[in-house]
């Protein structure tokens, strides 16, 4: 597990790797096609990985692809997962259940398939979930089996207040982009009490970039939240190779990296 640094990065998220969603549904691909994609991203130097039950086999996936890693090279990593919305593998279909029970058989099977969780979220977090009886007893369950860091995955600006004020997370995660800012009000509220940013939806669901991969559409979509926030993780899903170079490199475009300080400067 990396210390978390202060700077936004580019993290994967893993969706599209375990099941077919969105508009333009795609394939899912093999196994040995998503470990490919997975050690390009490490290799192109993303080091946190999102995935969830609600998204199929991909907890599977990721899971024996990190089992083949040496342990410095995992312990480099963040793996961030999520429960309550969960996978029913006989309809095809995601329901949502955040009961204690459901919440503690979701996070037993996430620890045996990835065998540890970084980053905990609660999934479809509501304002009345966030900090309900049986959602703080599934942290708690959490915490004892070893997970030590949670956050909750958000809709609605009531939502992410409540869960701010609750002291128990210290990560969000929601959707931010040009063409959806309504969450902007958290950011000064999350700053001030030491929480992470996770954003998703970066390119709106595709419709700010279109088919294309990359370029100055993908650039401009960074650099909007890279007016807004400073530090946090930027998720961006994809199952294809290009797309996934296509997008570490106009993040790099979009977002550079300060240069180094020179020993003794001031």
């Amino acid at each position: 597990m990396t210390s978390v640094e202060k700077r936004l990065e580019l993290g994967l998220g893993l969706l599209s790797i375990g099941r077919s969603w969105g508009v333009r549904p795609t394939e899912v691909p093999g196994e040995e096609e998503a470990h490919a994609l997975l050690r390009r991203a490490l290799d192109l130097g993303v080091h946190t990985l999102d995935t969830a039950p609600a998204y199929g086999s991909s907890e599977a996936v990721l899971g024996r692809f990190l089992a083949g890693l040496p342990g410095p090279q995992r312990s480099a990593l963040t793996v961030m997962t999520k429960a309550g919305e969960h996978w029913d593998a006989d309809g095809a279909t995601t329901f949502v259940d955040h009961g204690r029970d459901a919440l503690r058989r979701s996070i037993d099977r996430s620890l045996t398939l990835l065998q540890g969780i970084d980053v905990l979220q609660i999934h479809k977090a509501t304002a009345d979930l966030v900090d309900s009886p049986g959602v703080v007893a599934a942290l708690e369950h959490a915490r004892a089996a070893g997970v030590t860091r949670f956050g909750a995955s958000v809709a609605t600006v009531e939502a992410g207040q409540r869960a701010i004020g609750t002291g128990l997370y210290g990560f969000l995660q929601f959707p931010l982009n040009s063409a959806d800012d309504k969450m902007l009000p958290l950011l000064p509220l999350m700053a001030q009490a030491g929480l992470r940013a996770i954003v998703n939806r970066p390119f709106a669901m595709g419709s700010l970039v279109g088919s294309a991969t990359g370029g100055d559409a993908a650039r401009t979509a960074f650099a909007f939240i890279g007016r807004h926030l400073a530090d946090g993780v930027v998720l961006t899903g994809t199952s294809k190779l290009a797309h996934l170079e296509a997008n570490v490199a106009s993040f790099a475009a979009a977002l550079p990296k300060p240069p180094a300080t020179a020993l003794g400067s001031v």
